[in-house]
């Protein structure tokens, strides 16, 4: 099981306008060098506005750092199961962009989320549309990883359910730590969707004085996902509000501990 990074955990630092900054196109060389992971989950929306050119020039700068590009993710959620067919064609477009970009940047996986209320009518509407968008993500030899999200696709059941019906070899989950812990059952939540992640975040809050993570133990989840045969990456996804730095740093030996203690 590998550690990588979700860009997420130093936002704050990407977007800001201190004398820490961080350029995106550094991030590559910082993580692999600074932080000792070596990999990106890349959220879309640092990438807004990009040509093709300056993608090329990131994935440049990952290869030469040995921290690939490994999962564009989007953000905000799309809706495929909108009454008005229009938008649900805004969407569809939306995710074929996004492929193509995933592809530049030469990651293997397309993490997305979706609005919709969770029935079976909205499964059933969103199954064919997500059928119907497959085939242009498959040509570029990229998987789809589902992320949990409210209404349609927050049960592990209903999640597991969607990606069952819609088939083939390139649809699967992202879940996260924290989405499991909300769950009430984190143990359960992941080892129904751990067997079908092409990647898991490793979502960090806090520790306390003892280096403990407060809320749920990470060592627990790690356990859990290495019981049911996870063995692809694992980003540390921090979304706290402390220094990132010393808590992606705690965060990245505590995982390593309990990935090799298995």
């Amino acid at each position: 099981m590998l550690l990588t990074l979700s860009t997420r955990s130093l936002k704050s630092r990407l977007q800001s306008e201190q004398d820490d900054a961080l350029d995106i196109l550094d991030l590559p060389a910082f993580t692999s060098n600074q932080l000792l992971l070596r990999g990106l989950n890349i959220q879309a929306s640092l990438l807004s506005g990009w040509d093709h050119a300056r993608l090329d020039k990131l994935r440049d700068r990952a290869d030469k750092a040995a921290c690939p590009c490994l999962v564009l993710i989007e953000d905000a959620p799309l809706s495929l199961i909108d009454p008005d067919e229009s938008q649900r064609e805004i969407s569809k477009d939306r995710i074929r962009r996004l492929a193509a970009a995933a592809h530049r940047l030469g990651c293997s996986a397309l993490s997305l989320k979706f609005h919709g209320p969770d029935t079976d009518e909205a499964v059933d509407q969103f199954v064919s549309e997500m059928r119907a968008v497959m085939p242009a993500i498959e040509r570029l030899e990229l998987n789809v990883l589902l992320s949990p999200h409210e209404g349609l696709t927050k049960s592990p059941d209903r999640l597991t359910e969607l990606i069952k019906r819609i088939g083939g070899f390139r649809i699967g989950s992202l879940p996260s730590f924290g989405h499991a812990a909300e769950s009430g059952d984190p143990v359960d939540t992941l080892r129904k969707l751990a067997p079908y992640a092409g990647a898991i975040h490793a979502t960090v809050k806090k520790f306390n004085r003892k280096k403990v993570h407060v809320g749920y133990g990470l060592e627990e989840c790690v356990a859990t996902i290495r019981n049911v045969g996870f063995v692809n990456t694992l980003a540390i996804e921090y979304v706290g509000e402390d220094d990132p730095m010393k808590s992606i740093e705690i965060a990245r030996q505590t995982l390593q501990a309990a990935i090799d203690a298995e």
